[in-house]
């Protein structure tokens, strides 16, 4: 039985580690070679390890291991430039492009008063800024095959409700809803489909952090902020009583979104939150 996206290619970006590679994994499960991305390496503002090179080597490895092929590119989303060689050598040497995973995203924590202007300028340029340059950069590529395509834009709940003391990434994942719905438009005469993902909190590096402990636990010591005293406070986000989803949870409905299930759906906001949009 042939895979959900047999034999197409998929470009992700943030690819090193987390959702990123959770998302190589299963599109290649699925029957599709893969162009990777990943900054790997670490940007001032944010307060918990980056994805590094060795990430990303395991990220090949484990694709190569379901007998995919896998171009892995070192570029920031916030260089066009250097995003843009990526995908153009990665289509040059797979052959086509079909699916776009703009998922590379940071995230930091502070109130809009005190907030410096590094962590605002940081966080638009990759979260808001790089997916534009990742869809930018994959369009030309995804007219050129001729058989539409789908764009998947990772945002976040926070992208449909605010949250107190990340007020720059909440920004950031709003505009991410305004992008996609813009390209939806754009491209649906080309029959390429455009769609936004929401999580909640995913259990990944990202929230699995000192940083990240203290923003849902400042009133206990360093020490006793460990993720089993710590799941109360994060299941509190959500309707369904459980402290964060898996980054595969994510990847089952990106994988949906790519696939001809989908093949009519375009312009929605689908979030994968354990229901605490409705909360």
């Amino acid at each position: 039985m042939a895979g959900r996206v047999e034999g197409k290619v998929a470009f992700i970006t943030g690819a090193a580690r987390g959702q990123g590679r959770s998302h190589a994994l299963r599109l290649a499960q699925e029957g599709a070679d893969i162009i990777a991305v990943d900054i790997q390496g670490q940007i001032g503002s944010v307060p918990y390890g980056m994805g590094t090179e060795e990430d990303m080597a395991e990220t090949v490895r484990q694709v190569e291991a379901l007998d995919r092929r896998i171009v892995a590119k070192k570029a920031d989303v916030r260089d066009y430039g250097a995003l843009k060689a990526a995908v153009d050598e990665g289509v040059a040497e797979l052959g086509r492009l079909d699916i776009v995973s703009a998922n590379a995203g940071i995230f930091s924590f502070g109130t809009m008063e005190e907030l410096s202007d590094e962590y605002w300028d940081d966080m638009i340029a990759v979260n808001l800024t790089g997916v534009w340059h990742t869809a930018k950069a994959a369009i030309p590529h995804l007219k050129a095959g001729g058989r539409g395509g789908a764009i998947i834009l990772t945002s976040s709940d926070a992208g449909l409700f605010a949250m107190a003391n990340i007020g720059h990434y909440v920004s950031a994942k709003h505009g991410v809803v305004g992008l996609m719905r813009t390209l939806a438009l754009e491209l649906a005469p080309d029959f390429i489909r455009v769609n936004s993902l929401h999580p909640t909190t995913v259990n990944t590096d990202m929230i699995q952090n000192a940083a990240c402990y203290e923003l849902f636990a400042p009133d206990l010591p360093p020490e006793e902020r460990t993720p089993d005293v710590l799941k109360p406070r994060f299941q509190s986000i959500n309707a369904l009583p459980i402290p964060w989803v898996d980054p595969v949870d994510i990847s089952n409905a990106l994988l949906w979104l790519a696939s001809d299930e989908a093949r009519y759906v375009t312009g929605v906001t689908l979030p994968v939150d354990a229901g605490a949009l409705v909360k």
